[in-house]
């Protein structure tokens, strides 16, 4: 059987401004618009902001959960996937999209886009983190100007990996 779902990762900060919270908002409303699923740790901040606008759109949201239990998830999260595993949720998180989006962050964030990197999963970054090798710049970090901007470099490279 072929699966032509689309997974998109979101992952960021679960303690964010209020720019933050809406850029994140309309990230997951970009999501859903473009019938793609959405998948992030399904906690707080940028993951329930993400999922809240890809809910209002009508989209399929899985929060891949650091804890025991599925009322832990934020309200917008569709399917709840307990692991009790911690901040180790963010492989399955990262390794479960076809590509990320990275709003923000903090370190947990910043392990999130190292993990995708080495598997080869395209990272598309909205206000987040920047790298650089011996004080050179790593351009691995799809940088995107707005959330439309995001989705249409995510899409363009899981169809043309």
């Amino acid at each position: 059987m072929k699966n032509d779902l689309i997974f998109i990762g979101v992952i960021g900060g679960s303690d964010v401004s209020p720019q933050i919270d809406g850029l994140s908002e309309e990230v997951g409303r970009e999501i859903a618009r473009r019938g793609a699923v959405l998948v992030c740790g399904g906690m707080g901040g940028v993951m329930e902001a993400a999922c809240r606008g890809a809910s209002d759109e009508g989209g399929l949201t899985i929060g891949i959960l650091p804890g025991d239990s599925r009322r832990d998830a934020n309200p917008h999260v569709r399917i709840p996937i307990v692991t009790g595993i911690g901040y180790a949720r963010n492989v399955a998180v990262v390794k479960s999209s076809q590509a990320v989006i990275a709003i923000d962050g903090s370190y947990g964030t910043l392990t999130e886009i190292g993990y995708a990197l080495q598997s080869g999963i395209p990272v598309i970054g909205l206000g987040t983190w920047s790298l650089s090798i011996d004080g050179r710049a790593d351009k691995t970090i799809i940088v995107a100007k707005n959330p439309r901007d995001a989705l249409d470099k995510a899409m363009s490279l899981i169809k043309n990996p």
